[in-house]
């Protein structure tokens, strides 16, 4: 009788234990690449990364990019245009930040994240040449490569090596000395801009507009969304410097129509090619509207550059823009992990990462248009150098309550310090403080359903950090 052979215990354990080996060698690579700069305490300067993406025989040029910048909405929108592009059969490559529990979600190959072999390899392929600039530097006395920077080398050489046909590429901070900006992509397109990270970027509209103009290039198509005043100038500034074509929200595109839909919003956009009827995305909010439009147009730039000018496109004729039905398809699938997220329900939890003004007051109005609890109950913990005020003041009106904590960030404000101010904006009553997440959650959670209250809910936000938080608490991946 012939033997059959099976896996046995031996082999599941060999299995098990070259596992086991591969995420202790990816966890070294992160302990190594979290040695540096930390992302927050940026060097502005391209040199550092223009130094090793040449070292590298300058893999960002190996492929085509779609470069979005933006205060809110930028990951979102990166994520739709990496979908579109994706189911219009193109290899593509997505490069986000920051993430949410692991940093191989940064870097993404058709749609999946790269896996630890990958990481693990890209990264002692890289390496030799991280320390040949590191160490140029040390003697020159200057500072050696950044946590964001090492990132962006990784994920330029990945997309390289694959290698990818586009990159749907986000900048971390800024523009124009992002070290994502060593690329030339042909389609910039810049989300709304408000006020944030002041330190680095400025302290007004216009000179913030100004940095994130930079990843406008010469000959690109510039695809704007609806932008304050003092942001507009700047940009259109940018384009004609450096003769751009400009695609603006609600001149040469828009969300023609939308509605609440179950599970998220059926939409029609009218893109600078086309009109797009009956989109369904299975996300919350008109922010989210406006950043499907953008990803829209951004794609049909990319795809449509036939030598059409754009200004002079008739939009009402058909067959002038993308398949409706790969569109739909696309849009259809589309995710944004941490942003107006269930994690829970009964009650029913949610995670939003909005850690700015601009950013709760997007997600106060979608949680009043796409929820419709009987009491909300929030948990915020927010960073030091946010405008904490402000982001209470905004959730203000939809909380019933708010109870204050913090998150594994050692950036976030201490408990004591921000109830101090959220009393100031909900008033004491309205108020409660744990130093501990769980708690805080707990206690939330029962809130939400005293005294046998039905459709009671609960929201967790304040910054990334928190939705990171919350997800590895309930266990979401």
């Amino acid at each position: 009788m012939a033997r059959v052979e099976g896996r046995g215990p031996q082999h599941d354990e060999k299995e098990i234990a070259a596992a086991r080996a591969l995420s202790q060698q990816a966890a070294q690579v992160y302990r190594e690449i979290l040695d540096r700069a930390p992302e927050h305490d940026l060097i502005p300067s391209l040199d550092r990364i223009e130094a090793v993406v040449q070292l590298l025989g300058d893999p960002q040029r190996a492929f085509e990019a779609v470069h979005v910048t933006g205060t809110n909405g930028k990951s979102s929108t990166t994520r739709m245009i990496e979908r579109l592009l994706r189911e219009h059969n193109l290899r593509t490559g997505r490069f986000t930040s920051p993430h949410l529990q692991d940093v191989r979600e940064r870097i993404a190959i058709d749609g999946e994240i790269i896996d630890q072999q990958r990481f693990v390899d890209v990264y002692d392929e890289v390496k030799p040449y991280l320390d040949l600039v590191d160490t140029r530097n040390a003697e020159a006395g200057k500072p050696r490569m950044t946590y964001f920077e090492v990132l962006v080398a990784l994920a330029y050489a990945a997309f390289a090596d694959t290698p990818v046909d586009v990159a749907a590429v986000e900048v971390g901070l800024g523009g124009s000395w992002d070290a994502t900006n060593v690329i030339d992509a042909r389609v910039a397109v810049i989300t709304p801009i408000g006020i944030d990270h002041e330190r680095l970027l400025g302290h007004d509209v216009a000179t913030i507009a100004t940095e994130k103009s930079g990843i406008i290039k010469p000959g690109a198509v510039a695809v704007l969304s609806e932008q304050h005043d003092d942001a507009t100038e700047p940009l259109m500034s940018r384009a004609a410097e450096v003769g751009a074509t400009v695609l603006r929200e609600n001149q040469n595109f828009s969300v023609s129509q939308r509605e609440v839909a179950l599970g998220g919003q059926l939409l029609t956009l009218q893109g600078a090619a086309a009109v797009y009827p009956d989109i369904f995305i299975p996300l919350h909010g008109a922010h989210q509207a406006q950043n499907a439009v953008a990803a829209l147009v951004a794609v049909e730039a990319f795809l449509l550059s036939d030598g059409r000018d754009w200004s002079a496109t008739d939009n009402s004729r058909e067959g002038t823009g993308l398949d409706i039905d790969v569109v739909r398809a696309a849009f259809a699938d589309v995710d944004s992990p941490g942003r107006l997220e269930v994690v829970r329900r009964s009650p029913t939890v949610l995670i939003d990462a909005a850690h700015n003004p601009a950013g709760a007051q997007v997600l106060a109005d979608s949680l009043e248009e796409a929820f419709g609890f009987s009491r909300l109950v929030g948990v915020v913990a927010v960073l030091e150098d946010k405008d904490a005020e402000s982001i209470l003041g905004a959730l203000e009106p939809v909380l019933e309550e708010v109870v204050i904590t913090r998150t594994s960030s050692p950036r976030a404000m201490a408990p004591d310090d921000l109830a101090e101010i959220a009393e100031d904006v909900f008033g004491d009553d309205r108020v409660t403080t744990f130093e501990r997440l769980d708690d805080a959650l707990d206690y939330a959670m029962g809130k939400a359903e005293e005294g046998g209250m039905i459709g009671g809910g609960v929201l967790a936000t304040g910054s990334v950090t928190m939705a990171a938080d919350v997800r590895r608490l309930f266990r979401v991946r």
